[in-house]
């Protein structure tokens, strides 16, 4: 963070709260025909038809919906990284980002959570799978994936928006000061009273400490339950023990890239440079690099430990992979995934912010396709070759997919309008340290 005056904090964080332009509004318009397109237009046809129209049937029964679900539940890993762990280790480059990082696992997980009712036969009746006393006489099957979703990620999206949400009283007041009429009434209502007395700072930060201790173990918890939806499954390339540390590093490293989709281009348009630094960028970009070559060494050893086994359908099932009929997309996904954020290594890429979306874009692009490969790879190739068959997703899967991206834009697209997209009370703090470092004489 650059050099800024106290004074200056809240007026230039709170110009996003500005009126917006005619491009923003023309970009929201045409995002929410996005979201109405798919999901009030397709999603319905669909319920209508059947799973049919989306290219579902034997033996390729989870296909675009399940990994969308993944790949969108991986984007809200990053939000608790920056804002939970890297808080824990005082890091304070996360100053920055933390908010608009939080912001994006609240909408990242709400969206995922629409998936596994878009992928079921009869989505109207999704609320059998929770466990709750009722007159059918139903109890879910606790050793049914859909049920270790349901309860993982529930916690997890209640204790991020609890976490989300206790960051920004103290700017709610802010705002609530700072403006009249009907909208001072409602941020005075989720400003909770906030008056900022030693009293209620100090249980700020007893609380939002507890939270982050909370939220950290969730960030390599949820995941790993995401991932026991294979592992429990005996299908070659499935059952595997090193998918929850496998899905995990891939979570953050796809989070990681969505936070730089997302804020390069914030940075820009609303003139946030003072507050998110390029050196920030750069952090990102070298965590990036690490989660790379995690990723990349779980995809060796995924292999190494298909020939080991000594099981001829494990080693089918990834010679598919290399040279079979979905192997242009593993090559594409190591290409993005693996050898794209090694450019990172090279300082003149980790600083430019155009270079660092458009890797961001290829990892993205990646992480989508590695979820696809692993999802729909291993069930075209079961053990019965008279029962393999191909999948490719449709104009009913992709749309669906189109419309989860806009909605996710949008969404962010209206927060940055409503909500301070950076964390004003932590830039201050900043602020007073380096006031601090400059009244303070050096040594001799």
């Amino acid at each position: 963070m650059t050099q800024t005056r106290f004074s200056e904090v809240d007026h230039e964080i709170l110009r996003t709260l500005l009126p917006a332009g005619r491009a923003y509004r023309v970009t929201v318009f045409l995002l929410f025909l996005g979201v109405v397109y798919g999901y009030l237009v397709v999603w319905p046809y669909q319920m209508f038809r059947g799973l049919g129209v989306a290219g579902y049937r034997p033996p390729v029964m989870w296909g675009a919906y399940l990994v969308n679900f993944v790949f969108w539940i991986g984007i809200a890993h990053s939000g608790t990284l920056i804002s939970a762990i890297l808080f824990l280790f005082r890091a304070r480059w996360r100053t920055g980002i933390s908010r608009s990082a939080e912001a994006m696992t609240i909408f990242a997980v709400f969206i995922a959570s629409l998936f596994p009712i878009i992928h079921l036969g009869r989505p109207w009746i999704f609320y059998w799978i929770i466990p709750y006393p009722n007159q059918r006489t139903l109890w879910p099957d606790f050793q049914s994936p859909l049920i270790f979703d349901f309860l993982a990620v529930f916690t997890y999206m209640t204790a991020s928006l609890i976490f989300w949400y206790t960051g920004l009283v103290p700017d709610f007041a802010t705002v609530r000061d700072r403006t009249d009429g009907i909208r001072k009434k409602i941020y005075g209502l989720f400003s909770l009273g906030w008056s900022g007395t030693d009293r209620q700072w100090h249980h700020y930060g007893m609380s939002y400490l507890l939270l982050a201790a909370l939220c950290t173990p969730l960030v390599i918890s949820v995941h790993s339950v995401v991932s026991w939806d294979f592992a429990l499954a005996v299908i070659p390339g499935y059952h595997s023990t090193i998918f929850a540390p496998y899905f995990v590093a891939g979570a953050i490293h796809s989070g990681l890239a969505m936070v730089l989709t997302l804020l390069v281009p914030l940075r820009r348009i609303f003139r946030l440079e003072a507050f998110i630094s390029v050196d920030t960028f750069e952090k990102i970009a070298k965590t990036s690099i690490f989660m790379a070559l995690i990723v990349g060494y779980a995809y060796v050893v995924e292999f190494f430990m298909a020939w080991y086994s000594g099981s001829v359908f494990e080693r089918q099932s990834f010679l598919f992979r290399v040279i079979g009929y979905y192997a242009p997309l593993f090559w594409i996904m190591c290409f993005c995934n693996v050898v794209a954020p090694l450019f990172f290594f090279i300082k003149k890429v980790r600083t430019s912010p155009v270079l660092l979306f458009m890797i961001a874009i290829l990892i993205n692009i990646g992480m989508w396709l590695e979820r696809f490969v692993i999802i729909v790879g291993s069930m075209s190739r079961d053990y019965i070759p008279y029962a393999w068959g191909d999948y490719w997703p449709n104009w009913v899967d992709w749309s669906i997919t189109f419309g989860s991206f806009c909605l996710f834009v949008l969404l962010f697209l209206l927060f940055v309008k409503v909500l301070p997209p950076i964390a004003m009370t932590e830039v201050k703090e900043e602020v007073c340290l380096q006031i601090r470092k400059k009244e303070v004489p050096s040594g001799p």
